[in-house]
């Protein structure tokens, strides 16, 4: 099995390659979708979560988590986000141990893990695709695609490794400063490359 770890900073076009790389046939492990699956109610990143932080992270109406909420408070303080990541990390982790054990013999897992680096997971890995797209894409591409304040975006960007951190450990690096077209081409030319 070949073990592909992807990063990019926050609205780079990780979810472009991992969809491409899906389509080619990799199998993908989203650890960004598992988080949001473990932080629904009942889950137990969800409970350990409240429990932490208090009923302030929870929507009255819903029950759910108040993700902006959440976001307000780890963002604005790196020890809040350095408690945040000790209680997701380990069931992330946990459950994509689990899907990837799916993988059949001769296959590609591709770990779609925004904070590769910065988790030291780059180090398992037998490939690190990192994408990059230029900062001022990338806040406007937060404002206008999720809504974002451009303040709270670059305050997400900072939370996250620096592209040159990144750049250091990647095996290949996607440029994502041009159209989805483009990206996808440089992703299909790399999988000819290593699975052909």
């Amino acid at each position: 099995m070949l073990r592909v770890g992807l990063t990019g900073g926050i609205a780079s076009g990780k979810s472009t390659v991992s969809r491409c790389l899906a389509e080619l046939g990799a199998v993908v492990v989203d650890a960004d979708a598992i988080a949001r699956r473990l932080q629904e109610p009942g889950e137990d990143g969800y409970e350990a979560v409240v429990e932490h932080f208090g009923d302030t992270v929870v929507d009255a109406a819903t029950g759910r988590l108040d993700r902006a909420a959440l976001a307000g408070i780890v963002f604005a303080d790196e020890a809040k986000l350095a408690e945040l990541n000790a209680i997701m990390h380990p069931l992330v982790r946990a459950e994509a141990a689990r899907l990837a054990a799916d993988v059949p013999p001769g296959g590609v897992l591709v770990q779609d893990i925004p904070l590769l680096v910065e988790t030291g997971q780059h180090a398992d890995m037998d490939r690190v695709l990192v994408v990059e797209a230029p900062e001022a894409e990338r806040v406007r591409r937060m404002v206008a695609d999720r809504g974002m304040d451009p303040d709270d975006a670059r305050r997400r960007i900072a939370a996250q490794a620096s592209d040159a951190q990144r750049r250091a450990v990647a095996t290949t690096v996607f440029d994502n400063s041009g159209t989805p077209q483009e990206l996808e081409r440089q992703v299909r030319q790399w999988w000819a490359e290593e699975t052909g």
